[in-house]
């Protein structure tokens, strides 16, 4: 087996985990969220008028504030939507996954074991001296 057909098989079961699964399922829930739905268009309407005012020569900058004000509030608005909570929980968690895949193949490209390597980097300490390199 080629190391493509084996990178092949690995997103093959990526796409069979638990937490693939879950996070694949709450973003199936935000899209057919009818009000989620609503307040992103609502955020991205906002957006298009705020570039557009900001392109003006002459910026009415009351305006910019109003505006960075609402887009800011619509944003709180949707993070705080339930199918939005679920959805950056499931994503925070799949994404934990992927930076430990990414780890552990970034050490095996760099020599480690890749049966024996941590699944995450180490927390930095803040002294380059005793670093193994920025995951």
């Amino acid at each position: 087996m080629t190391i493509i057909e084996q990178a092949r098989a690995l997103g093959a079961a990526l796409q069979q985990d638990e937490l693939y699964k879950s996070y694949m399922a709450a973003a199936e829930k935000v899209d057919k969220a009818p009000a989620v739905q609503k307040k992103i268009g609502e955020f991205n309407n906002m957006r298009r008028e705020l570039s557009l005012e900001m392109a003006k020569a002459d910026k009415d900058a009351d305006r910019l504030t109003a505006l960075d004000t609402d887009i800011r509030a619509v944003y709180d608005e949707i993070m705080a939507m339930p199918e939005m909570d679920e959805f950056n929980r499931e994503k925070e968690k799949f994404d934990k996954l992927m930076k430990s895949i990414d780890y552990i193949l970034s050490q095996a490209a760099n020599g480690e074991d890749p049966m024996t390597c941590p699944e995450t980097a180490p927390a930095c300490s803040g002294s380059c001296a005793t670093c193994g390199g920025c995951g």
